[in-house]
């Protein structure tokens, strides 16, 4: 079956942007940008994959994108409509309207979305953000892998938004990288 992964950035205290949606804080290390690319190219945008020579890279770990409506809105306010062209991309939303054929807007509910995907044949599924769509898609997250940045913010936009709902994770690796930056990866315990 499937995994649902929850691969995202976020700094020391929790957060995966700022109160009014602000991410420029975390820094590109090149160390990190380059296992991305390396082992998750799918993660870049199809914009910005061409700057890095990644055009005709394969998917390799996920073929399917999930993301809340305001992490979908920065490419939006671009003129971008299709983010992750080389991936099936689902926006949860109540408020859009389709923006795209190649982006299926959901309006219903995401657990049974996510039940159903992880059904079908394909790769992983990439949860790359929305915090409140990450608290109601926690008891579906097989898997966390979270950029953590060394920068604290105070306030912004939580990992998790939802009920106090304790899941035990078990870390199953752990990378730095010169930056401070570090890859931690999570498995449901």
């Amino acid at each position: 079956m499937r995994k649902l992964v929850y691969y995202v950035a976020s700094t020391v205290d929790g957060y995966l942007a700022g109160p009014g949606g602000e991410y420029d804080f975390f820094r590109v290390d090149p160390d990190l940008a380059a296992a991305v690319n390396a082992e998750q190219p799918e993660t870049l945008p199809t914009h910005a994959r061409a700057s890095v020579r990644l055009t005709d890279a394969p998917n390799r770990r996920f073929d399917t994108v999930l993301m809340g409506r305001r992490s979908y809105e920065p490419a939006l306010r671009e003129g971008i409509t299709s983010p992750y062209a080389h991936l099936r991309q689902y926006v949860f939303s109540r408020t859009l309207s389709g923006t795209d054929p190649e982006v299926e807007i959901v309006d219903s509910d995401p657990v049974a979305t996510v039940r159903e995907l992880k059904r079908s044949a394909g790769l992983d599924i990439w949860l790359c953000g929305g915090g409140r769509l990450a608290g109601t898609l926690l008891p579906e997250i097989d898997e966390l892998m979270i950029k953590r940045y060394p920068v604290v913010i105070g306030a912004g936009i939580p990992l998790f938004a939802g009920a106090f709902q304790p899941v035990p994770f078990t870390v199953t690796d752990t990378r730095t990288f010169d930056s401070g930056a570090a890859l931690v990866t999570y498995s449901r315990t």
